[in-house]
């Protein structure tokens, strides 16, 4: 049975049962805690931890889910796998433990005739909570599961919480008995290889308080209304049905393993075990075809290659696979030949893959030719650095790891990898260690801005009291009541002057920070009190807070309140709203539908755009883009905005952002009708002509096929055009020339100082060419090496100090010598170091040398035993690092 028909039986079956089918969320979560969807029951979370009130008692949906906890298990065993697709049925306090034992069972064992999966009975086996002897029961009442299959396992594998106060309940779990050829008798407890996990019920039941780990907390009583949450493993139940081996080799997944082993010319056997001599070019078949297939996903998705969150997990997947086919002996690119397999595999339960190719193509071919490049000049690197720690008998060094990561753009996971293939650990704390160091001001100010809210029971505790209501779209000030103060994460009575808070109010005109819009700032006041509020996010959804700080008097937790939005700073934002929905229609219009929203950001008088698109924007393009823009806006658009049903939003093309999820009813912002159409939550002007104008600022990369382009509005856009005519008019004054003869002017002066510094480079290597003359006889013996270490002082760059070493190694002749010169180049030192072949079979080698140089300048470096090059931060230290050098050969 095809992993499609396997799907398509489940929706249908839980239909005729009652249930509302929900297509799948998107792999990236709108759970702020989670960087992807790791579970079917994700997108129900709201509904089954009661935040949010379900539009319907009964649901079912296949899921897809990405997780990558245990990436490094890829290929090894028969279901770990990146991405898998969740098949889930869902009550909110409908029915429970019975009918969904009755319906997962009759699900499994109905005939294929009659709609089922007709899994024998006799192989099915079950486990239950140890304390749960209702379940056991409702099992043998229900089914034609014996007693003896029917096995007790404790809290750590049967009961299910989320970390958190709150729901929890115990779970029943299926597994499917492969037989003795895949392990030993005695049920799931003997043998999880033989007897496989398939389905897995949670009956949540109970409330729990003070959670203290996975299997410690405490019930403190009934759930009122008790759910049901259940997820089946597509894969693992289409590795049954399809009587493959492993989940790689189902219909999804194996023809990109075909794939693999056609263009390594290697054989696939499905070996399972070390002992296999085709093991390990078997796991890197599977690994090629999983990884394909998650990055497929994702890129459709809208994740896209980068070095933080989502887009290094793609990134890592994509990389993995390609390294895994160097492996193979595949050195080229592949992914032109093994994406389109995927997506044809894909294809028939996610269209998408097919009609968005041409975009998810263009992001994953662009990675993995930079991967490819990184691969040559980091490898050599890395081989190097590893041959050392190991010559010493150490591990490789964090800084060393983090030289290759920061100057060479090669992942630690490659790092620790590759080290561990040739048998060498990493100082991987001490990598760790320089990446927290590099990143904590960008994590603290990350932190500081959402709030950090680990524990959410204070804002669930007000949101219980009902949602915040946004009165900002009709007035910026009004009446409102005080619904709670928050101060160091607890609830207080009162807050006093110079006190820093988080409020909540009944009802604000603050608009919380939300796609992509900033949040407004202004006051508010009460009898005694003034407080200013300097941020809006919302921690959980449906309740605004007010991050602020109390500039005058006391305000209490029950406070009547005057809440007062910064007008100008709102109009501002708006204005910077509007342009960039404008700015998205000009794209459109002028590079065609493909140039779709990746992100976006706006504050008073600034916007910034993220769209997809595979180059650069020309001179001539962006200007384009910007008159559209202006035109748009001195055409005095009508802004409207509607809600409406989410399917008759789409039905008039409004747009949609990836990754985004929308409610069943949606706020539509248009612009002179169907010329802008989106789904927006956000703040507009009436009419594009308050915007003002428009001045884009430039166009950038930010990722493999993304771009990114940047723009001032209204006042701000004034400010930066006047400061540019200020400049040329200045630049004018400055070279008595008319405003239009000012190009040409600059680039014949520019001209004029390209001749100069080359003519000056020409002199300062013919004034090195004859120092060197004199430098040979500076050489001294370091224990049979004659080395020539030389301070160069100022050099225009790395290049002359190469020119030197090589021509200072040629003049020392084929008796065992070494060159090390060092010089300072934009206040940075440089050092070069050479070594002849007699003095390399001496034991010196220029790698090691430059390593160690460049440790005493505060930097790295590295090269081959010929030659090597590194720098550093600390110039007043060359004169140390040469010395070490001289040391470190008479002492080898």
């Amino acid at each position: 049975m095809k992993s499609q028909e396997i799907t398509k039986r489940w929706v249908d079956f839980f239909v005729s049962k009652g249930h509302t089918a929900v297509p799948s969320a998107s792999l990236v979560s709108s759970d702020p805690s989670l960087l992807f969807t790791v579970a079917g029951m994700v997108p129900f979370i709201p509904y089954l931890t009661a935040r949010e009130e379900p539009p319907y008692s009964r649901a079912t949906s296949v899921q897809k889910c990405i997780r990558t906890g245990d990436i490094e298990e890829v290929g090894k065993t028969a279901r770990h796998g990146t991405f898998f697709q969740m098949c889930g049925n869902f009550s909110f306090g409908d029915y429970f433990k019975e009918d969904a034992i009755k319906f997962a069972f009759e699900l499994l064992t109905k005939s294929v005739d009659d709609g089922g999966y007709g899994l024998p009975a006799e192989r099915l086996w079950v486990t239950v909570y140890e304390e749960d002897d209702e379940a056991k029961e409702l099992w043998l009442k229900n089914t034609a599961i014996p007693a003896e299959r029917i096995q007790k396992m404790g809290k750590s594998d049967n009961y299910w919480h989320t970390g958190q106060p709150g729901p929890a309940g115990p779970c029943s779990e299926i597994y499917y008995d492969r037989g003795p050829d895949y392990g030993v008798e005695g049920g799931p407890i003997a043998d999880e290889n033989r007897y496989i996990e398939i389905w897995n019920l949670v009956f949540m039941q109970y409330q729990i308080e003070n959670v203290r780990s996975k299997v410690d907390f405490d019930i403190v009583g009934e759930l009122p209304n008790k759910n049901i949450d259940t997820g089946l493993g597509m894969e693992r139940l289409a590795m049954i049905l399809q009587g493959v081996e492993n989940m790689y080799e189902t219909d999804q997944v194996r023809p990109v393993i075909d794939k693999a082993a056609e263009l390594s010319g290697k054989e696939y056997t499905s070996a399972e075990t070390d002992e296999d001599p085709h093991h390990t070019d078997d796991v890197r078949m599977r690994v090629v075809a999983d990884h394909i297939r998650s990055a497929l996903m994702l890129i459709a998705d809208g994740v896209a290659p980068s070095n933080e969150g989502r887009g290094y997990v793609l990134r890592r997947l994509i990389r993995r696979a390609v390294r895994a086919m160097r492996l193979l002996g595949v050195e080229t690119a592949c992914l032109p030949d093994l994406l389109p397999v995927s997506r044809d595999a894909m294809k028939g339960v996610y269209p998408v893959v097919e009609t968005d190719f041409a975009r998810i193509s263009r992001i994953a071919y662009a990675e993995e030719k930079a991967f490819l490049r990184t691969i040559v000049s980091g490898t050599a690197r890395l081989e190097d650095a590893v041959a050392e720690s190991k010559a010493a008998g150490v591990p490789l060094s964090g800084a060393e790891a983090f030289t290759l990561h920061d100057t060479y753009g090669f992942p630690i996971d490659l790092t620790l990898e590759m080290a561990e293939e040739a048998g060498l650990k990493v100082d991987e704390a001490g990598f760790r260690a320089l990446m927290l160091e590099q990143r904590q001001r960008a994590q603290a100010d990350a932190k500081g801005k959402k709030g950090g809210h680990a524990d959410l029971s204070a804002y669930q505790e007000m949101l219980g009291e009902g949602e915040t209501v946004f009165t900002g779209y009709e007035e910026l000030e009004g009446e409102s009541k005080v619904r709670g103060i928050v101060s160091g994460g607890q609830r207080v009575a009162h807050a006093s002057t110079g006190d820093e808070i988080e409020l909540v109010l009944n009802e604000t005109p603050f608009y919380a920070e939300a796609g992509g819009q900033a949040a407004d700032t202004g006051l508010i006041t009460g009898d005694g009190f003034v407080v200013e509020v300097l941020d809006v996010q919302r921690p959980v959804k449906g309740l605004s807070v007010h991050k602020a700080i109390v500039r005058e008097g006391e305000i209490a937790g029950d406070a009547v309140v005057r809440a007062a939005v910064d007008r100008e700073r709102r109009h501002a934002a708006e204005q910077a709203h509007t342009g960039t929905h404008i700015v998205h229609a000009a794209l459109h219009q002028i590079l065609g539908p493909e140039a779709t929203q990746r992100g976006s950001f706006n504050k008073a008088g600034y916007l910034r755009f993220d769209f997809a698109w595979g180059e650069g924007l020309s001179a001539a393009t962006r200007s384009e883009i910007e008159e559209v823009s202006n035109i748009a806006i001195r055409n005095n658009f009508r802004v409207d905005t509607k809600v409406m049903g989410l399917a008759e939003a789409k039905a008039l093309g409004a747009m949609a952002l990836f990754g985004e999820n929308y409610g069943s009813e949606v706020r539509v912002v248009e612009i002179d009708g169907a010329w802008s159409r989106e789904l927006c939550g956000g703040t507009h002007v009436s009419n594009t002509s308050l915007i003002g104008s428009l001045s884009l600022l430039g166009e950038q990369s930010v990722g493999s096929g993304n771009r990114r382009v940047e723009a001032f509005v209204g006042l701000d856009a004034f400010r930066h055009l006047a400061a540019e005519r200020a400049l040329v008019t200045e630049l004018t004054e400055l070279l008595k020339v008319p405003s239009g003869q000012l190009a040409d002017r600059i680039a014949g002066t520019l001209n004029k100082l390209k001749a100069t510094e080359k003519e000056l480079d020409r002199l300062r290597k013919e004034q090195l060419a004859a120092a060197a003359a004199n430098l040979v006889g500076s050489a001294r013996d370091a224990a049979g090496v004659r080395v020539v270490a030389h301070d160069a002082g100022q050099v225009g760059g790395a290049d002359d100090l190469r020119n030197l070493a090589l021509d200072l190694r040629n003049r020392l002749g084929s008796e065992a010598s070494t060159v090390a010169v060092a010089g300072v180049s934009n206040d940075r030192p440089i050092i070069l170091v050479a070594t002849n072949e007699a003095a390399r079979e001496a034991g010196v080698k220029a790698g090691a040398l430059v390593r160690l140089a460049a440790g005493i300048l505060g930097g790295g470096g590295g090269g081959k035993d010929d030659v090597a090059q590194g720098g550093g931060t600390d110039a007043a230290k060359v004169s140390d690092a040469l010395a070490a050098v001289f040391d470190a050969i008479a002492k080898r």
